[in-house]
């Protein structure tokens, strides 16, 4: 009998480790808005899990983020990229469009296909993201972070270089989900 209620507590530990385990992964890596970010992803051709990453990481997928320095929506854009961005897609621009989730996901999907194309580098294009591509071109200049010009060794912004350790740790998570 002894035997029978170890293993009962070995089955509720685990039953209830995987439910921790479960809760855990739905705070940290939430699943919004898989449809928009899969047409999308499609469209402009990159990783759905690499939108859904980066998403999580700016707003943790809330439409109505505006940071301090002004980057709106689910994707965190500057108001003056997204403009940029819409005249390249050849969508008319709305700020007020940009809480929008189709909107916003559409304008940060192009924009992540777009640093990705340019950079050529999927950890450059996400430094370019985070820290703008005028930053991200002079440090690709500078031999103390980039030997070739083409990679960085060292990303000189810590906000940046988190940024990137974090989108790269989502991906872990979302490349099982966006399969």
């Amino acid at each position: 009998m002894k035997y029978f209620y170890s293993i009962i507590s070995l089955i509720l530990t685990i039953v209830i480790l995987i439910f921790l385990i479960g809760c855990f992964n739905a705070y940290f890596y939430p699943m919004k808005y898989n449809e928009e970010i899969k047409i999308y992803a499609e469209k402009y051709q990159v990783e759905a899990s690499l939108v859904a990453s980066v998403a999580c990481a700016e707003s943790g997928f809330n439409e109505n983020a505006i940071s301090s320095k002004g980057a709106v929506g689910i994707m965190q854009l500057m108001p003056e990229t997204a403009e940029w961005l819409c005249s390249k897609i050849g969508i008319d621009y709305d700020k007020e469009k940009l809480i929008d989730v189709n909107y916003n996901i559409e304008i940060g999907t192009y924009y992540l296909s777009y640093l990705i194309n340019l950079f050529d580098n999927q950890k450059v294009a996400l430094c370019a993201y985070n820290a703008g591509i005028g930053n991200v071109r002079n440090w690709l200049k500078n031999r103390e972070y980039s030997k070739d010009g083409k990679t960085l060794n060292k990303i000189p912004f810590d906000e940046t270089n988190n940024y990137v350790k974090k989108v790269n740790k989502n991906n872990y998570y979302y490349k099982n989900k966006y399969k």
